[in-house]
């Protein structure tokens, strides 16, 4: 299914599989990807990208070209979803120079075309209309079979075959955990919304009972990407229709006048059902290896998702780039074994943090009653340049364990006077 020899195949043309292919090519392999669609692109709206993905950009020399195709917001902003009062927020700037490297938001498919031309010119071979719909070992490498009945094998495989990864099933049977969440996205010319009273250059969130409400600025300020996420009842009552355009409005009805003048802009033909896994700690079965969300599928309320994935391929392309090997005859002369063991040493465990997190995040984030307001008094009392909550996301990608840094310790609601 190649026209040359490759050293690996990633199966996935997403931006976890392109991120992955450029970091390995980079550090000297001959890479195929294997794509399923008959095109390379990404559907959605925004992304938001923090100093532990833009730090990476820079690294691989993309992120002037990322920052043009973006913006870099001013603050990110929690209000209440009721009443919109700020709750906390975060000073972007500071976080830039804290961390070194700026916190981002862009649109999903301009990032991946950021990969893809990347790709490109680092003389990946980029193949299309390729379903993958098996793994195997083989003697020296791994093998993958194709809808078509083709077959293509190199000395590895990095599956980034998203959350219904085929690959998945050679670790673990599990299946997609619905969080009966949903979520509606709308990314419209700015104009659109300027009477809204809408803030221009913030990351802004109203977090609300069993709902919330994300708005911030795209493409240089020419668009406004707004994200309305909510829980289903039908999904809750097992009913196969869940997530409809009018249980979005009678999620958002008891919510203030700036998210009320937000909804209408939503895509109403299309919704995204929130799923994540649970996470698993092994990644890597013999030179086939489990990268983004076929590994890490999370909700998506750290928006740590396509940075993960990022991460991921970064730190594959560093361990192999440690290695200096030294290509003989066929072969790239690549510690197979070492690298992907190195990898699935460190990564797991990062990404279970992020995973739990999340969850534990969407939970706080979608209170009611007394244990809302607790949330809100906890969230006043914090300090605008508190990072005990970021420092362990937002700091360098850990190579080693070692490397990890200490995770945060979340503040119990009970504990908190009213």
């Amino acid at each position: 299914m190649g026209t040359s020899n490759a050293d690996v195949i990633v199966i996935g043309g997403g931006i976890g599989g392109l991120s992955a292919a450029l970091a390995l090519t980079r550090a000297g392999l001959r890479v195929r990807v294997h794509e399923q669609a008959s095109a390379f692109g990404e559907v959605g709206a925004g992304l938001q990208l923090a100093p532990n993905c833009t730090r990476i950009l820079d690294h691989y020399g993309l992120l002037g070209e990322a920052t043009a195709l973006g913006v870099l917001p001013e603050s990110m902003v929690m209000k209440d979803a009721v009443d919109a009062t700020e709750l906390t927020r975060l000073d972007l700037r500071d976080v830039e120079r804290r961390y070194g490297h700026p916190y981002l938001v862009i649109h999903r498919s301009d990032l991946h075309g950021i990969l893809l031309r990347a790709c490109d010119r680092a003389g990946v071979e980029l193949l299309t209309d390729a379903r993958c719909t098996s793994y195997e070992n083989v003697g020296g490498g791994a093998r993958v079979r194709f809808a078509g009945g083709g077959t293509d094998e190199a000395e590895a495989v990095i599956a980034a075959d998203g959350l219904h990864s085929v690959a998945r099933e050679l670790l673990v049977r599990d299946e997609p955990v619905s969080s009966a969440y949903v979520a509606y996205r709308g990314a419209v010319p700015f104009e659109q919304v300027a009477g809204n009273g809408v803030h221009e250059k913030d990351v802004v969130v109203y977090v609300g009972p069993r709902c919330h409400f994300v708005q911030y600025p795209l493409r240089a300020g020419e668009m406004f990407n707004q994200v309305a996420v909510f829980e289903s009842r039908k999904a809750l009552a097992g009913e196969e229709d869940w997530g409809t355009p009018d249980e979005l409005d009678a999620a958002f009805a008891g919510t203030c006048d700036q998210v009320q003048k937000g909804l209408p802009s939503m895509w109403r033909d299309r919704w995204w059902r929130m799923y994540d896994r649970d996470p698993i700690m092994t990644w890597v079965s013999g030179r086939i290896a489990l990268l983004g969300d076929a590994a890490h599928p999370p909700l998506q309320y750290m928006a740590q998702g396509a940075i993960m994935a990022i991460e991921d391929g970064w730190v594959l392309g560093e361990q192999v780039a440690a290695q200096g090997a030294r290509r003989t005859g066929q072969g790239s002369g690549v510690d197979w074994d070492r690298v992907l063991a190195a990898y699935g040493a460190v990564r797991p465990e990062h990404c279970r943090r992020v995973v739990t997190t999340a969850r534990a995040w969407g939970d706080l984030w979608h209170l009611d009653g007394v244990r809302r307001l607790r949330r809100n008094a906890l969230l006043r009392g914090r300090d605008v340049h508190d990072y005990a909550f970021v420092d362990w996301i937002f700091g360098p990608t850990a190579l080693t364990p070692e490397d990890e840094p200490e995770m945060f310790r979340p503040i119990p609601l009970d504990t908190v006077p009213l």
